[in-house]
């Protein structure tokens, strides 16, 4: 079964609070393969970014994907690469030290169950 090739979610600007909704892909009949994750921070500080992967508005002990406080320098970017299945009853969450200071995008595969 070949998946097609999407971007999975974004550009969307972080926000400052760390139990946001990133992406949740709602259909029980499809999954998501995120293979790349891809945040620029736009701004002429360094700012930390959350991610975890859970339950909606959620940022449980021991569901980190990206660790917590990861540090982005002043004007430049973080790539992440693998393969996080998401199906419809996983969220990305997570959120920036600073509001609208790190864009974020997914890009991935999408299959139909």
């Amino acid at each position: 079964m070949a998946g097609t090739i999407k971007r999975t979610f974004g550009p969307v600007a972080l926000s400052n609070t760390l139990t946001t909704n990133i992406y949740n892909q709602g259909s029980a009949l499809i999954y998501d393969v995120i293979k790349h994750i891809h945040i620029v921070n736009k701004t002429a500080g360094a700012v930390t970014f959350s991610l975890w992967l859970g339950a909606t508005g959620a940022n449980a002990a021991g569901t980190e994907i990206i660790g917590t406080g990861r540090s982005i320098p002043a004007n430049s970017a973080f790539d992440w690469y693998g393969n996080l299945k998401m199906v419809s009853t996983d969220f990305l969450v997570g959120g920036a030290s600073a509001a609208t200071s790190l864009t974020i995008t997914g890009e991935g595969e999408q299959y139909v169950v």
